[in-house]
């Protein structure tokens, strides 16, 4: 039988091992800590009856991710959502929502309805589609050309000149630029406008659950994938080098570039392993997470009943904060963004309690705590909140890494999606296969970073292609 090995049981590691078990491939996942997950685990961090995702949080390309889909994942995971997926507060007060309909989230915004619509219409109308249309490689034939021809021709600009052209009204280029903000880069870089319309038009129709329980839900129904397909998952099984590792068909890294050159070494082909030496691994993440003793007093109540909340103010605050993150320095009035799972999910704190998950952009490998910047932002749009906090837990970008050595330097994403890094990650043409029988199916490789398993399924998928063995 041909045998396969994968480390690292994050979701991606965890998709490719389900992919090839299911195809016949004996398959054993080697992950070192006693958990399975990576940064899609949860646990009680702020106390017993609490559920806190130690990582990532909202999941609007999980929901609709082809390769859970196909895996059977959603038989395993309930997916909650909040009143509304995203509320993005302004500084005279009010609030700007992302509805989960495409037509109130136009309403809403008055002289800029039409420009809204239209702009996210290719994302709102093929939900699905747009997730596995920008899930993918750049080299492969696409399942839906016109409806990424039309998204490349929006997507292309830069969020800020495209919203300032666009749109008439602060809310709505806020709106949409805290969307495209989740490219971790200015809103002067190309393709940002990408990110925008694709969060947008994913939820307004698929949503940014949570998923009940906690992300831990999501690595845990992969684990019975696996498992179901005859595949084993050993926890608290390190793996320092390729060398002690049994002979094996495949060799499958759930791992970004610095732990792919300290495993695999001399394995590695020239060119693959020449790219990811120099890799940017760009901005980092400070994250703080609170047990409150009610909601977050926002000044636009409504705000309460949003998922994810993003902290920032007008589209300029957001593009000098990110422009001074990338350049280096904290902004005094970072971008922040917030979870509100017990929004959806009430059973993640006891009762009358509330959980807050948030983090701050801030520069690569950055020594700080950001807690007290982090706080005053969230105090601008909802005045007393630090008067709700009972207990919180800071984890800043070197702790982030200690706990997963795949964030590196409290980066979230596996890599900068600047420049031809979001054209080749690492390479263009062959991005998985990094030598013979080897494979990189981390958040390094495409699509990039998140809770969707795509790296995974798409790295399985060509090793299998490489094998001759069809899988569906």
């Amino acid at each position: 039988m041909t045998t396969a090995i994968v480390v690292g049981a994050g979701p991606n590691g965890l998709t490719a091992a389900a992919v090839l078990a299911r195809a016949g491939l004996d398959v054993t996942v080697h992950e070192r800590l006693p958990y399975p997950g990576g940064a899609a685990s949860s646990g009680p961090l702020l106390g017993d009856g609490t559920i806190v995702d130690l990582g990532s949080a909202s999941h609007p390309f999980g929901a609709g991710s082809p390769a859970f889909r196909s895996l059977g994942v959603d038989q395993h995971v309930e997916w909650l959502h909040a009143a509304d997926p995203l509320a993005h507060p302004l500084p005279d007060g009010s609030a700007a929502f992302l509805h989960r309909d495409a037509e109130a989230t136009a309403r809403q915004l008055g002289v800029d309805r039409r420009a809204w619509l239209r702009l996210h219409a290719p994302a709102t109308e093929s939900p699905y589609d747009t997730v596995e249309a920008v899930m993918g490689p750049l080299v492969r034939i696409p399942e839906h050309p016109l409806l990424l021809a039309r998204l490349g021709l929006r997507g292309a600009w830069p969020a800020l000149p495209l919203a300032r052209t666009v749109f008439r009204s602060g809310a709505a280029q806020a709106l949409f630029g805290g969307q495209a903000t989740h490219a971790t880069l200015p809103l002067t870089h190309l393709m940002t406008s990408a990110f925008g319309i694709a969060f947008g038009g994913v939820g307004h129709t698929i949503g940014w659950p949570f998923a009940k329980g906690g992300s831990q839900a999501v690595a845990d129904a992969l684990v019975r994938v696996v498992e179901a397909h005859g595949g084993r998952v050993e926890l608290g099984s390190e793996i320092t080098d390729l060398a002690d590792l049994p002979p094996a068909d495949l060799v499958l890294l759930d791992t970004t570039p610095t732990q792919t050159l300290a495993l695999a070494g001399g394995r590695l082909d020239r060119a693959y392993a020449r790219r990811i030496r120099g890799w940017d691994y760009g901005p980092a993440v400070s994250k703080v997470d609170y047990l409150l003793d009610g909601p977050v007093p926002w000044l636009d109540a409504r705000v309460e009943g949003a998922g994810t909340v993003h902290v920032v103010g007008r589209i300029e605050e957001i593009q000098e904060a990110e422009a001074a993150v990338a350049a280096g320095r904290l902004p005094e009035r970072p971008f922040v963004l917030v979870c509100q799972p017990s929004a959806a999910d009430p059973s993640r704190a006891p009762d009358g309690q509330h959980i807050l998950w948030t983090y701050a952009h801030v520069p690569f490998g950055w020594p700080g705590d950001a807690r007290s910047a982090i706080e005053a932002q969230i105090e601008r749009f909802a005045p007393g909140f630090r008067d709700r906090i009972v207990r919180a837990v800071s984890t800043p970008p070197a702790a982030l890494e200690a706990w997963n050595p795949n964030l590196v330097g409290g980066a979230i994403g596996g890599g900068s999606l600047a420049g031809l890094q979001q054209l080749a990650r690492p390479l263009l043409a062959h991005p998985y296969r990094a030598g013979t029988g080897l494979y990189v199916c981390s958040s390094s490789t495409p699509p990039g970073g998140g809770v969707h398993g795509m790296s995974g399924w798409h790295a399985a998928h060509a090793a299998l292609r490489d094998l001759g063995v069809r899988e569906g």
